[in-house]
């Protein structure tokens, strides 16, 4: 197989990873007597598979994901009320190529969350990067930018990102500056960028995030809301905590007599 020779130029090439599975498809070629173009386009296929999942491996990481939550985990069983449908078609990512606002919404652990990011997941999976935050979390890395002095190359990094989701939407109250910076934000991503909220709020209810500035929370949801798809997942939390333990009464010891 001439290893020696190949291995340099290979390296040369940037194509190193085709000596993984270079031994197994020379003894197929062999076994299977195919032309050198079969053999050869089946190492190229495992080169290019390998880049791609080199790819979707550091999107991923770069995603910020809190767990490995995707949509074939997700339990649909849980929330019959859920738009199934609506959710296999976000899942092929239309929405992206649209450019608009995902907004989910419903109780405390009925599994946002994990729908949203399983979303992430099918965007990073269809080449798109992906950027998993909280609204505290997001905010603050704002604010935090502002004070160096960097906050306008934070403020296109993040809207550069193809799909930014925001996870806990009004779970505290948006003040300034903040109110300002979530503005902007969602002003220089309006009609360039798909991005997807969470939210325990009710829709009619989002505007009480902004209680400083409700005008400026109006034109905020105006353009975040503009053509966005909207789902709510209404069902009981599966964080059920587990049930006391049972303990059995302590039974009290008869002191035995004394000794004369």
């Amino acid at each position: 197989m001439h290893l020696p020779e190949l291995t340099p130029h290979l390296k040369q090439l940037r194509l190193s990873g085709i000596l993984d599975s270079l031994e197994a498809r020379n003894r197929q070629a062999i076994d299977g007597k195919l032309a050198y173009t079969e053999f050869l386009a089946l190492l190229i296929g495992d080169e290019v598979a390998r880049r791609e999942q080199k790819k979707l491996t550091t999107r991923l990481r770069r995603a910020a994901f809190r767990a490995e939550k995707t949509l074939e985990a997700f339990d649909f069983d849980r929330l019959p009320t859920l738009n199934r449908a609506l959710v296999h078609d976000l899942a092929t990512g239309r929405y992206l190529q649209e450019k608009v606002a995902v907004l989910i919404v419903g109780p405390c652990g009925t599994g946002k969350s994990h729908l949203a990011q399983a979303l992430g997941h099918c965007a990073a999976r269809q080449g798109h990067d992906v950027l998993f935050t909280s609204q505290t979390q997001l905010l603050g890395s704002l604010n935090a930018a502002r004070a160096v002095g960097s906050f306008e190359r934070k403020l296109q990094q993040l809207a550069r990102v193809d799909l930014l989701i925001v996870d806990d939407f009004g779970l505290k109250p948006i003040r300034p500056p903040h109110d300002e910076d979530l503005h902007e934000l969602i002003a220089e991503r309006y009609e360039r960028a798909a991005t997807i909220f969470t939210s325990n709020l009710d829709f009619d209810e989002w505007g009480d995030a902004f209680p400083a500035n409700r005008m400026l929370g109006a034109a905020t949801l105006d353009r975040l809301r503009h053509g966005a798809y909207r789902l709510v997942l209404d069902g009981d939390s599966y964080r059920t905590p587990r049930p006391l333990e049972s303990r059995k009464p302590a039974v009290a010891k008869t002191p035995k007599s004394a000794t004369i």
